[in-house]
């Protein structure tokens, strides 16, 4: 094993170990998640509605590089190798992630891929990169989001143009809002069975609360797929991460997904919501009109949080948001560094991350 896959963990910074500050050796490895926010491609798909967002090649190369970056440095604070598991969102297509992980920055990472084209009109999918070298995957499925117009509060407002890009509207004809599927990805992690569940939620165009529905479906969603993995083994590691499009203080996180932010809260077959503590300090991967938010979040089952480190467990989250990715003047200091007509930056949103740990035997 190398010596950049293990971490040496003192008393005073992992409660575990005893008084007598004896040191002990854990193996480590970050999952995170990040909505890159529109990485879509040079060629305008008559399919979908990317006529704003066709790059040019020289915009598209600074695009990708500035997400390799992100992608290079995530969680590195503790951990020195980038991300083993990273659940995206907003890439056009399975082309932008090769290009992708072909990135200078990450190309040693030696990144597998996980995509499926999702039904979203602007084109945008969900998918997870992988480090192959740690990580074998058994199976992989998108789980369709089927919500349709009845299940939504009517919209008492004309859309706005500018909402027309996310607007939840149904298709005429199928009376369907089409929006990103959910993907289950389960595999081995150095030989431990996973399962990740990447998302992106419907979003709050039209209002929170009329479109708060959308939202709880797509949580009710994940209820069932975490339900259908724990009747198989009830000790089943699930992580399902994403945009949630809600925060975790949100009907959808707290009576859908029933979420609790303290472990010691959480039953057998439970859910634990580490960012709820930290949205709680005031610190946020998006920001709206001057208040922020945590829409991109990691949840954990009650097996991931047991005190038993013989195997992978849960040891703290985090929001990467290095000053290279932050607005540093202007109306907007302090939010994500975003795209404009003429120069490419990163995302509106921070990325999010979880060290999983275990003690190396």
């Amino acid at each position: 094993m190398k010596i950049t896959h293990l971490i040496l963990l003192l008393f005073l910074f992992f409660p575990m170990i005893k008084s007598d500050a004896q040191q002990k050796n854990y193996l480590i490895h970050t999952v995170a998640f990040y909505n890159f926010e529109n990485l879509y491609d040079t060629i305008n798909d008559a399919n979908t509605r990317d006529d704003d967002w066709v790059y040019s090649s020289s915009y598209y190369r600074k695009k990708i590089s500035n997400i390799a970056r992100v992608i290079s440095k995530i969680g590195t604070g503790e951990n020195p190798n980038s991300p083993t598991i990273i659940g995206l969102a907003e890439a056009e297509n399975r082309n932008v992630l090769e290009d992708l992980i072909k990135d200078p920055q990450i190309v040693n990472k030696d990144y597998g891929i996980v995509h499926f084209e999702s039904p979203d009109r602007r084109g945008i999918d969900c998918s997870f990169l992988y480090q192959k070298k740690y990580f074998k995957p058994t199976s992989y499925a998108n789980i369709p989001l089927l919500i349709y117009e009845k299940d939504t509060r009517p919209i008492k407002r004309k859309i706005l143009e500018d909402d027309k890009e996310d607007s939840n509207e149904p298709d005429q004809t199928t009376k369907r809002i089409y929006t990103r599927d959910q993907i289950l990805l389960t595999g081995f992690l150095d030989g431990e069975e996973m399962n990740f569940i990447v998302n992106h939620w419907p979003s709050r165009r039209g209002g929170e609360a009329i479109s708060s529905l959308l939202r709880e479906k797509a949580a009710a969603l994940n209820v069932k797929i975490i339900d259908s993995l724990q009747k198989l083994n009830p000790d089943a590691k699930v992580i399902t991460m994403g945009d949630l499009n809600d925060g975790p203080f949100n009907t959808s996180l707290k009576k859908v997904l029933k979420t609790k932010a303290n472990k010691n809260d959480v039953q057998l077959l439970g859910m634990y919501n580490p960012m709820e503590s930290i949205a709680k300090k005031g610190i946020g991967t998006i920001a709206f009109r001057d208040a922020w938010d945590v829409f991109d979040q990691i949840i954990l089952t009650e097996s991931l949080i047991r005190a038993d480190y013989s195997t992978y467990k849960y040891w703290k989250a985090g929001i990467y948001n290095a000053l290279f990715m932050v607005q540093t003047t202007g109306q907007y200091k302090g939010y994500g560094l975003r795209n404009t007509p003429t120069v490419p930056g990163f995302s509106d949103h921070f990325p999010v991350y979880i060290y999983l740990i275990k003690e190396k035997q």
